[in-house]
């Protein structure tokens, strides 16, 4: 269990070690290949699995990342056993969330100039957590309003001018 003294730098690779542990358990299990890696980036740990053999990892995200999502809720569940705390562990298997936060940002970019140029709110199609924080990120960066609504599944985002 975590301590109170605990660096939070240190709960964090504590986070990834133990998710590491579990998705390496995983992968052993289905005969999967695959490399781990772990990082911090800002508040959160990152675990990502990388492909050895190309296409490989399909089954391990599933349509539109759905088994991914499962595996990142199992991989938080590990981390959080291990820390004694709730855990935001993020992961990617073969670069999908990787690849989807670029598409995301592209398409946030287009909505963006849409509503500057119209000055006319543009709501997106609903997406999951992750992707709405992607694109909410992109959002505040250009200065504009971006705002949830609705209930998941079908959570989508609003883009408004500035006030």
């Amino acid at each position: 269990m975590s301590t109170e003294t605990e660096a939070p730098a240190d709960l964090l690779e504590k986070e990834g070690d133990a998710a590491a542990d579990y998705l390496e358990g995983l992968l052993d299990i289905a005969d999967l290949d695959g490399d781990i890696d772990i990082d911090v980036e800002g508040d959160r740990a990152q675990v990502s699995i990388v492909e050895v053999t190309a296409g490989e990892l399909g089954e391990l995200v599933g349509e539109d990342g759905q088994v991914l999502d499962a595996l990142q809720e199992l991989a938080r569940l590990a981390a959080a056993q291990a820390t004694g705390q709730r855990s935001r562990l993020m992961l990617d298997i073969a670069g999908f969330r990787l690849a989807r936060r670029r598409e995301l940002e592209a398409l946030a970019k287009t909505a963006i100039d849409e509503v500057k140029e119209t000055g006319e709110p543009v709501r997106l199609a609903a997406m999951n957590a992750f992707e709405r924080k992607v694109v909410h990120d992109v959002v505040t960066t250009a200065g504009l309003v971006s705002e949830s609504e609705g209930v998941d599944p079908d959570r989508r985002i609003v883009i408004k001018p500035a006030s």
